[in-house]
């Protein structure tokens, strides 16, 4: 494996957190008493309802938000502010638009010293990697969303992260862009092998990438159940029409709406009809 592509892992442990935001009479409660671990590798997704504190709960790994409570060890040492080894992937890239893609990718590795050419080059291993080899020379705006996104995870790879923390990456784009980032991101996981925290409240989505599912409860946010999936690796997008699937995301259903009033389906379903059904949104 190349000096740009290492395997970095690193385990998660959270106990009894609980975090507190807002001041005076307007202070409230995000999460209450959140305790889980992730093992070193693993891929595991908190899905849970707008406002549930999934974003809160990612904030606090990266260590941008203190505990009221409890605490978080990452490979058995308290999380006590961001530290790159720790990296963040938002739902909005944050890519420069002044810069290639070549020097947005290298960006951390200018922080640290590199040289100009060795940078470059590891650069352009990582954007070989995510399947956009021959666009280190565009700019941001010459590419599309999802392009946009395959650059910011090479950005956050290029760190060698032991834990990716990841905010609705794909919220943002088209179903069918969404499924194949979906793909993208599972092939490069399969070969880095990261520890990733991703957060969403796509129940497809969650059930498609995850080695487990940590459901969150409405606000204050808490886990109420653990799911391990075992569907089979490498997955494609025929895993979403099995009956194993079809009865876990009703399950899922029926924890993020206990009052059995689901979602109504808010696309029709075009030709490909299993993106259409990947691409569906909750509302609370």
């Amino acid at each position: 494996m190349s000096a740009a592509i290492q395997v970095a892992q690193g385990s998660i442990e959270i106990e009894h957190l609980h975090i507190d935001l807002g001041t005076g009479g307007k202070r409230f409660e995000a999460l209450q008493d959140v305790s889980f671990t992730v093992a070193a590798g693993e891929f595991v997704c908190l899905l849970g309802p707008s406002g549930c504190g999934k974003s809160t709960l990612l904030g606090a790994l990266a260590g941008h938000l203190q505990a009221s409570r409890g605490g978080i060890r990452v490979d058995g040492r308290p999380v006590a502010g961001p530290h790159p080894e720790r990296a963040l992937v938002f739902q909005q890239h944050t890519l420069f638009p002044w810069q290639r893609v070549v020097d947005n990718v290298a960006f951390g590795l200018k922080m640290k010293g590199v040289p100009r050419d060795e940078r470059r080059r590891r650069a352009r291993e990582l954007l070989a990697l995510v399947g956009l080899e021959g666009f280190d020379r565009h700019y941001p705006a010459q590419l599309s969303g999802g392009m946009q996104q395959r650059v910011e995870i090479a950005r956050v790879l290029i760190n060698n992260p032991r834990v990716m923390l990841m905010d609705e990456p794909f919220g943002a784009l088209d179903a069918q862009t969404r499924l194949m980032m979906q793909e993208h991101l599972l092939d490069v996981w399969s070969r880095v092998r990261t520890t990733i925290v991703f957060i969403t409240h796509d129940i497809d989505e969650a059930l498609f990438l995850a080695d487990r599912i940590l459901v969150m409860s409405p606000h204050p946010g808490r886990i109420v159940e653990e799911i391990r999936l075992d569907f089979e690796r490498p997955r494609d997008a025929r895993l979403v029409t099995s009956a194993r699937f079809t009865a876990l995301k009703r399950h899922c259903l029926d924890l993020l709406h206990p009052d059995g009033r689901h979602p109504v389906h808010r696309e029709r379903l075009s030709p490909l009809g299993d993106v259409a059904v990947r691409g569906l949104r909750f509302a609370v």
